[in-house]
């Protein structure tokens, strides 16, 4: 699932969600394309490449590229269309590398899966939208995070924790689950639900208003606390063209709790989101 957090997908075109989704959680788009191909048919012959055979067979790459429409703003009711350009590569099914960052098995022993994670987040710029005029900048962040996973069948039950240095230097946690189901040999759909928190330094950082933010916007003062944050959904179905060309389409809703939810930043509650992605695996 990509990461519907749309201050991060919005950062600057080409990146989610991701994330954002895209976990945006989450996960992102590219990597979940990755995935669900090598579900389903096998990689084509390394021995084209000659020489380079055995370093190439340890490497699953996908390129490709769509777009995706998100919110303005975390809490925005109005949306934006984005180009999304993508690449992912898998190494062994050990280290996975796509526009957000990297993740790294760490330990894997029957259902059970630990992962190391590394990334950033985009943060908040107050010209993305009307509203935000007067709250300022949230700068740019990088995140190191872990991920557990337990794996039934076609589902997985995961947790996650990152957190951000720089930015809002906050803590965000996602609890969830994700369920893959191929339908034929062709076509592979998806569902996935998370819930999502933050400590108070992300919540204060992206819904609280100052008292001198509220000079500036003529907002309400609001000081935001740490709890769950949002509600994330999302349904999705990969289709491979070929042995190599697929085509993604998801679509996502998220929906702001708690403090977030009351924030006056917030317009609307209810985020939702859509992403059509075209890829080539090599």
């Amino acid at each position: 699932m990509f990461n519907m957090d749309s201050g991060m997908l919005a950062g600057r075109a080409s990146l989610a969600a991701m994330a954002v989704l895209f976990s945006t959680h989450s996960g992102l788009a590219a990597d979940a394309i990755a995935v669900n191909a090598d579900d389903l048919t096998p990689p084509p012959d390394p021995s084209r490449f000659g020489r380079f055979e055995q370093k190439l067979a340890d490497w699953h790459v996908v390129v490709g590229g769509g777009a995706i429409i998100v919110p303005k703003y975390e809490g925005s009711d109005e949306f934006k269309v984005m180009p999304v350009p993508f690449i992912t590569a898998t190494f062994l099914d050990a280290v996975t590398i796509d526009p957000t960052g990297a993740n790294i098995a760490v330990y894997e022993q029957g259902p059970f899966e630990f992962s190391a994670r590394l990334g950033y987040e985009m943060g908040r710029k107050e010209d993305d939208a009307d509203r935000l005029r007067g709250l300022g900048d949230i700068d740019m962040g990088a995140t190191v995070g872990a991920k557990a996973a337990v794996k039934f069948g076609p589902a997985e039950i995961f947790a996650q924790v990152d957190k951000i240095i720089g930015g809002s230097d906050g803590l965000q946690g996602k609890v969830g689950i994700e369920v893959s189901q191929p339908l034929s040999q062709s076509l592979v759909i998806g569902a996935s639900a998370a819930a999502v928190f933050a400590d108070e330094n992300y919540m204060q950082a992206y819904f609280g208003v100052t008292p001198e933010q509220s000079a500036r916007s003529g907002l309400a003062r609001y000081d935001a606390g740490a709890g769950l944050k949002r509600a994330d959904f999302s349904i999705s179905a990969t289709y491979m063209l070929d042995q190599n060309w697929m085509m993604r389409g998801e679509a996502g809703v998220g929906i702001l709790l708690g403090d977030a939810s009351d924030s006056p930043i917030v317009v609307d509650k209810v985020q939702p989101s859509g992403m059509l992605l075209v890829g080539y695996r090599f």
